[in-house]
């Protein structure tokens, strides 16, 4: 009997307490009734060797799908008290339940994409946006490349555009990461025609060879230059030869064997000589994106009264953020708008020659030695360091950062320039 049961100690009875008198809310009654075999109607049949029986309400599933209620209550609706799902893991599809029941879900990265299929499959728009935020939100350049895959498939165009911005200014990353071998042709073909990425075009093509291994050994073909060329189809034109220099030119492509004779003969000339002959590869340059970068503060005031040791001082921060950020460099001196390092009122910004990613969790040390003029006795520094600071990116989303303590509670790294 599904109703509860209350003992009575003092008489010796039990007495049936219904179960909906004991539920005070709507979603505690369906909440009840879910997974349950309770008024249960219709049955999912799951599993590989289809062990797996669900119970299920057909009015709660239709009030929450229309592709339910049609299959349920239209015209043509099913008489099967049962049906088989063998597109759909049980979990997947009892999580799917459950959200249905009781507007809760549980999902990650390894399950959002099938519970995304499943959402789409029967047009329950609230979980499927549920799923894209937790995407959007967790986008990095490591799983941008497969996410934008997936994101085409399933008709997705605003995640799609997303992954493709993570993509452009993190193309070196994105490209040689292993998902980048399993997208399909029609991602690849997205990709090169873009102006945006920021990747050397030799680095593209190697890249690109990557991706035609495992194209060729998925088509059960052998790995040679003209399979290779052959699953790249029209996609082959859109690398653009012409901006490579002569050498990179001629330990890539030429070596790789990919071009004929012919054009390798006409690539070379519009490479070195002026006027460039014309070839059937575009020379239009993948523009340099705009990075938008920021500032975070670690302290609070400065001071005149740090004394020199000699003519040289070292000063140094561990860091650790918790999202994934490119430094850009430092500004040293004192949180004030000049310093006096060499007796003029410029701000000392220190920027490095290539941005250095740094990952999430884990500490990284930075120091910075500087000269000061052999006559200087004191120097701005920087005072009520922070441990912990809070910034919010471009778009409102919180970023956190933690300093170590260092060799002095003040310093001369007072701010780190970064982008995202």
């Amino acid at each position: 009997m599904m109703d509860m049961i209350k003992s009575n100690t003092s008489t010796g009875t039990n007495i049936i307490e219904k179960w909906q008198s004991s539920k005070k809310t709507i979603k505690a009654r369906f909440s009840f009734l879910f997974n349950n075999e309770k008024l249960s109607d219709i049955h999912f049949i799951l599993g590989k060797n289809k062990q797996h029986r669900i119970p299920a309400h057909k009015l709660i599933l239709a009030a929450a799908s229309d592709v339910f209620e049609t299959f349920f209550f239209g015209p043509i609706a099913t008489e099967s008290d049962q049906i088989e799902l063998p597109d759909i893991e049980p979990t997947i599809f009892i999580a799917f339940l459950k959200f249905i029941y009781t507007d809760e879900t549980k999902i990650d990265h390894e399950t959002v994409m099938s519970t995304l299929y499943v959402a789409k499959k029967y047009n329950v728009t609230v979980l499927e946006e549920y799923c894209v935020k937790f995407l959007e939100a967790n986008l990095d350049c490591d799983h941008a490349v497969l996410l934008l895959n997936q994101a085409r498939f399933f008709d997705e165009p605003e995640l799609a555009n997303k992954c493709l911005d993570s993509i452009d200014r993190n193309a070196e990353e994105a490209l040689a990461s292993d998902e980048f071998i399993d997208i399909n042709l029609d991602t690849l073909t997205e990709l090169l025609k873009r102006d945006t990425l920021q990747i050397e075009e030799l680095k593209l093509y190697e890249a690109i060879l990557r991706w035609t291994k495992a194209e060729c050994a998925r088509k059960q073909l052998a790995v040679t230059s003209e399979n290779q060329r052959l699953v790249l189809g029209p996609a082959f034109k859109l690398i653009r030869f012409p901006l490579m220099s002569i050498e990179e030119f001629a330990i890539g492509p030429v070596q790789s064997g990919l071009l004929s004779d012919r054009e390798v003969k006409e690539l070379m000339l519009n490479i070195t000589v002026n006027p460039k002959p014309a070839v059937e590869f575009s020379d239009v340059p993948r523009e340099k994106l705009i990075r938008k970068e920021q500032i975070v503060k670690r302290f609070n005031n400065n001071y005149p009264g740090w004394t020199r040791l000699g003519d040289t001082y070292y000063d140094g921060i561990d860091l650790m953020v918790d999202r994934p950020i490119f430094i850009v460099g430092f500004v040293c001196g004192s949180t004030k708008t000049f310093i006096h390092l060499d007796g003029s009122e410029k701000i000392c910004k220190v920027r490095f020659q290539k941005p250095i990613k740094i990952t999430p969790k884990t500490y990284y040390r930075a120091s910075v030695r500087m000269k000061f003029r052999t006559d200087a006795i004191y120097n701005w520094f920087g005072t009520g360091a922070q441990s912990k600071v809070t910034i919010n990116d471009l778009n409102g989303k919180p970023i956190n950062f933690q300093f170590a303590p260092t060799e002095l509670k003040g310093g001369q790294i007072p701010q780190i320039i970064f982008y995202l």
